[in-house]
């Protein structure tokens, strides 16, 4: 499923056919490429950082950053497509991808990758990004606002997330002891450092904002002894969890809510959030930060796994429109307000973004195996899209534009915690 010159692995002949329409630059109506057109396109690969990449345009004109060699092309396959591009490239050239009008002459992957770097030094909170951001403000993390956004994302289908994620259906950053290892044991390996940091005991009480399918819920109380109360407000997700918890005999071990996390409740020995930060909004983070020392036991702790930021800044804003609505990934600083202000010492903060982003190949590679059964559930502009988003996170993460922190935390004057992390790796590994 991809537009570039070579097929991707497993792809078949019906799912490529989309693609190959886009890969190839065709004279069109709209006349020949205008002097000013390139110049403005010029410009705005200067604004970029001076990629090497060449643009080669409808009437089979190239432009590329003076005094660079391209190292990948891409292809502009009309008027229209060309001005968006240049108005607006970080959201318009996935969005004119998605439709079919820009396709890549090379790999996809390679594009991104040379884009990414480009423009490692270039202020995302820079006067142009911000006017520019502001005709594409983030959607509202309200309670009012958070059931549409979820809903837009994680209840698309289980059946369509069954093609590309692991057995158990864990849609967060695995852990690879070794590159080597199955998606499904980096999952479970993930799930189990997670336990570990918060050295869970058997009769303990866990809250969990955000469970997703369940997974990490399941695994808590199957494999630490713990009993289990999970928050999420996607129906989708809930039904199978639930489901899932009965086959395994786990209903009265864990219980899962459907209710947004500030209808939190009760009182816990740990608190777990994995991949939920993101959605919740900085204006949010200290309501949140009261939310859990309301929620902790006197000797409390607790882990969040979120995507972020090396410094405030925003997500792609195609990607926030059209896969993740609300999305706002922090900055470590951008997360103090959870901590400090309520009485919580950080105890230990590790960043895993390499593992996300092999996690996002595993994704990847059997996204584009399932094209066939994805084109029959949705029209090709979804694939595409979908296509696009899993590239390029994948890219983000290897550049290091996004990271993957985990931070753990406990009440302040807590000294219950190991001497050193040794606990983290017993016998050698996982």
């Amino acid at each position: 499923m991809s537009v570039e010159n070579r097929n991707p692995a497993n792809a078949s002949p019906r799912a490529q056919n989309i693609f190959e329409e886009m890969s190839t630059s065709q004279t069109t109506p709209n006349g020949h490429a205008l002097a000013i057109e390139r110049r403005l396109l010029r410009r705005a690969l200067e604004q970029l950082g001076h990629p090497p990449l060449c643009f080669v345009l409808w009437d089979g004109s190239k432009v590329s950053p003076p005094g660079v060699a391209p190292e990948c092309e891409l292809h502009v396959r009309d008027r229209g497509a060309l001005w968006r591009l240049i108005s607006y490239p970080e959201y318009q050239f996935p969005e004119m991808y998605a439709q079919g009008r820009v396709g890549s002459g090379d790999d996809l992957e390679h594009v991104l990758d040379v884009v990414q770097r480009a423009r490692r030094n270039i202020d995302p909170n820079g006067l142009k990004w911000r006017l520019l951001s502001a005709f594409f403000r983030p959607r509202s993390g309200s309670m009012a606002s958070a059931r549409e956004n979820i809903h837009s994302h994680y209840d698309v289908g289980n059946d369509f997330y069954k093609l590309w994620l692991d057995e158990q259906m864990v849609y967060t950053c695995a852990y690879f002891p070794t590159p080597e290892i199955a998606l499904e044991e980096a999952q479970i390996a993930k799930m189990d450092l997670v336990c570990r940091k918060l050295r869970l005991r058997p009769g303990e009480r866990v809250v969990e904002a955000g469970c997703g399918w369940g997974a990490l819920a399941l695994h808590m109380a199957r494999n630490f002894g713990v009993k289990v109360r999970a928050f999420n407000i996607s129906k989708a997700q809930l039904a199978l969890a639930r489901e899932r918890a009965v086959r395994e005999g786990l209903q009265d071990a864990v219980e899962f809510v459907e209710a947004d996390y500030r209808e939190i409740s009760g009182t816990y020995d740990a608190f777990v959030s994995v991949g939920m930060l993101e959605h919740v909004g900085p204006q949010h983070y200290r309501e949140l930060g009261q939310i859990m020392d309301r929620c902790l036991s006197d000797d409390g702790r607790g882990l969040i796994h979120t995507i972020g930021f090396d410094r405030p800044g925003r997500l792609n804003a195609w990607i926030e429109r059209r896969i993740f609505p609300g999305a706002r990934p922090p900055s470590l600083g951008e997360m103090m307000p959870l901590f400090g202000p309520n009485g919580f010492s950080i105890l230990d903060v590790e960043n895993i973004r390499q593992h996300y982003a092999l996690t996002l190949r595993h994704w990847l590679e059997r996204f584009n195996a399932a094209q066939d059964e994805v084109l029959e559930m949705f029209d090709p502009e979804f694939v595409r899209a979908w296509r696009f988003y899993l590239v390029s996170s994948q890219t983000a993460f290897t550049t290091g534009h996004l990271q993957l922190f985990q931070v753990l935390f406990a009440r302040k004057g807590c000294n219950e915690i190991p001497w050193t992390r040794a606990h983290l790796y017993r016998d050698g590994g996982f």
